[in-house]
């Protein structure tokens, strides 16, 4: 695999989940960090955020933390991070992680998580973000999602190839070899967006 990937991961901070989601992002962040990649999210301390956090870091990783400056003032930001960049608002916390990424994996989470993955997704269907989006569909979290993308093709509102903006998998061992598989994304996608 490519070293030195930025890899971007979207995830919740809630801590009244089960227990083994943070388990599953903590065994990510070990994944990226003994695989000599860079840890992006953001920069949060607690639930999946801070355990993904927590486990590059103990194996020695890098972590880059994009957090608004509300939400260190709500004490929320990682606190252990040695790169923790404070933005003005959301949008521009979103806008600076995609532009940061070369990957991006997403992990069972709420609002904001779907949020970033919304956004990752249109930014690929428009080409702006080219990269390899990879989902985390631990326990079938994300088969309703699925279901709904596929539903939104059959009524063509999207291109069936729009299909193939992201890729799934089941386990937390498989993500990395799944970032390394994806074929490129078309160089003219804004071609075919409105499809």
């Amino acid at each position: 695999m490519a070293k030195n990937r930025r890899i971007l991961v979207f995830c919740a901070s809630s801590t009244s989940c089960k227990p083994h989601f943070h388990e599953a992002a903590d065994q990510l962040g070990r994944e990226i960090a003994r695989a000599g990649h860079t840890l992006v999210y953001g920069g949060g301390a607690k639930g999946s955020m801070g355990a993904v956090a927590d486990g590059a870091l103990a194996e020695g990783g890098e972590v880059v933390g994009i957090i608004p400056g509300f939400m260190r003032e709500l004490e929320w930001a990682h606190e252990g991070l040695a790169e923790l960049t404070l933005v003005d608002d959301m949008q521009t916390r979103k806008r600076l992680m995609l532009e940061t990424a070369d990957a991006i994996v997403t992990l069972p989470g709420g609002s904001g998580t779907f949020e970033e993955l919304f956004d990752a997704i249109t930014s690929k269907r428009l080409g702006i973000f080219t990269h390899p989006i990879v989902i985390l569909n631990q326990d079938g979290f994300y088969e309703p999602l699925f279901r709904l993308m596929e539903s939104s093709v059959s009524e063509r509102f999207m291109h069936e190839q729009h299909l193939d903006i992201w890729q799934s998998v089941g386990e937390v061992h498989e993500i990395l070899p799944a970032i390394e598989a994806v074929e490129p994304w078309p160089d003219d996608a804004i071609e075919f967006a409105t499809r």
